[in-house]
């Protein structure tokens, strides 16, 4: 017998098992579904549009597709990998029949687009409910971040048009629940946009603005409970004006634009009016220090805005910009919290640095380009990944636990959702076995018991 060479064993592959189960661990996406109430929501939005004796309930279809993203799909076609396994994700609509409700969704245009994202803010209120002091109301206040998000498209489609970033796509403006340091983060916007959208485009971060309060809990809109929190592209008159209206129950946090009025005031503060900057830890940071710009800077702006202005020593090698002053790097935001530190609230200003990891997780998940072809349909699609970046968002909210918590999609499907399952029938019951030498199998059933333990929707 012929020894064999090289590094890796020498396996036999045959293709008739029977009993594999692939993408065992998408279990978890099914239960998450099941307790949240997701699917009996989404059906019951998408009843309008259910043909006569149509063999696939609409609902059904969107919900399948959602998982399917989640599990790295960025394609409708990719529904297949549910279709193969109909154990665990029942029957499962053939490719045709999911463009065409795609299609029909999208000619129904705001009409089916409201169905979903009210289905969704239901659904969403209940699993705050759920979660209990998992909720993402970090210190009694929910936190949303405003940002856009460049789509490269690599094929003429309706809409794309040249970028800021000298690239060829879209430009959708998105907002997401910041989970806090204990967790990861959920959308609750996304307004699709042509590549050449203004960055600071106020008419369209109050669009999205308001798509983003309409997902949250009413008990968030009174009591200044919510947090809108943006970069400096939503550092304009007509945005922050708007947010003021609604300063009864809401606040804001806006990064401003560095204007020569603003940098002759800077240069005009005494040493002793600066404070050092704080990190999340509470220790002083070093080389950065906060200041509280008033006087006449603020006579066009709505009353009750706040001005305040970071400076700091730039990194070895860092370019300054002409506004910066005295070799120092200037950057200032708007908020109309009143009686809080100005560091604290510069601190809370910065943290909306974690809208990126939000970013970087829809790009993993559906986000990297836009697969169809029509502007329309291209919207129904971000629905889509709003849902399975939910469902991503929802299940270590409720079933997960320690540095599980934060593990982005990339992590969760290569740990979790990918393990490998045989299906076994005993005594009228299916029972998926997972693989005992998995790492982080006792993850998964560990997490599978809590989510058990939930009660069911209705």
């Amino acid at each position: 017998m012929k020894k064999p060479t090289g590094s890796y064993p020498h396996v036999r592959v045959q293709g008739d098992g029977r009993t594999v189960v692939s993408q065992a661990g998408s279990v978890l996406l099914v239960e998450t579904v099941r307790k949240s109430g997701l699917d009996q929501a989404i059906s019951a939005a998408l009843a309008p549009w259910r043909k006569p004796r149509a063999v696939h309930d609409p609902g059904k279809i969107l919900v399948d597709l959602a998982p399917a993203v989640a599990l790295g799909g960025d394609c409708l076609a990719d529904i297949a990998t549910l279709r193969a396994e109909p154990a665990v994700f029942g029957q499962v609509a053939s490719d045709p029949t999911v463009s065409r409700l795609i299609d029909t969704l999208a000619a129904s245009g705001e009409k089916a687009l409201t169905a979903i994202r009210t289905a969704r803010s239901e659904v969403r209120q209940h699993l705050w409910e759920l979660a209990g002091d998992r909720a993402p109301d970090v210190g009694g206040q929910v936190t949303v971040d405003l940002d856009g998000v460049l789509v490269v498209a690599h094929s003429d489609k309706q809409d794309a048009a040249p970028t800021w970033k000298k690239t060829y796509g879209h430009h959708p403006l998105m907002a997401f629940v910041d989970h806090g340091p204990g967790g990861t983060g959920e959308p609750v916007a996304a307004l699709l946009r042509p590549g050449n959208a203004g960055s600071n485009t106020a008419a369209d971060h109050i669009s999205a603005a308001r798509l983003a309060l309409a997902q949250l809990p009413k008990k968030y809109r009174r009591g200044r409970r919510t947090l809108i929190r943006c970069d400096s592209a939503g550092g304009t008159h007509k945005l922050v004006a708007w947010l003021a209206q609604r300063g009864r129950w809401l606040s804001y946090s806006v990064g401003m634009v560095i204007t020569e009025a603003v940098h002759q005031h800077v240069l005009k503060i005494p040493a002793s009016a600066w404070t050092p900057a704080v990190e999340s830890n509470g220790e002083v940071r070093d080389g950065a220090w906060v200041a509280e710009l008033t006087g006449d800077l603020l006579a066009d702006w709505p009353k009750g805005m706040r001005l305040i202005v970071r400076r700091e020593r730039p990194h070895p090698g860092a370019q300054l910009r002409i506004t910066d002053a005295d070799g120092m790097r200037l950057t200032c935001f708007a908020t109309n919290t009143p009686g809080r530190p100005i560091a604290q609230l510069e601190l809370r200003h910065r943290l909306r640095a974690r809208a990126e990891d939000r970013i970087r997780a829809a790009r993993a998940t559906g986000l990297r380009n836009l697969p169809l072809h029509d502007t329309a349909q291209n919207q129904v699609w971000l629905e889509i990944v709003q849902i399975a970046l939910d469902l991503l968002a929802w299940l270590p909210m409720l079933a997960l636990t320690g540095r599980a918590r934060l593990w982005e999609p990339r992590r969760l499907r290569f740990r979790l959702f990918s393990v490998a399952g045989q299906l076994v029938t005993t005594g009228r019951r299916r029972i998926l076995r997972l693989a005992r030498h998995w790492p982080w199998t006792s993850e998964i059933t560990g997490a599978l018991e809590r989510l058990a333990l939930l009660p069911n929707p209705g």
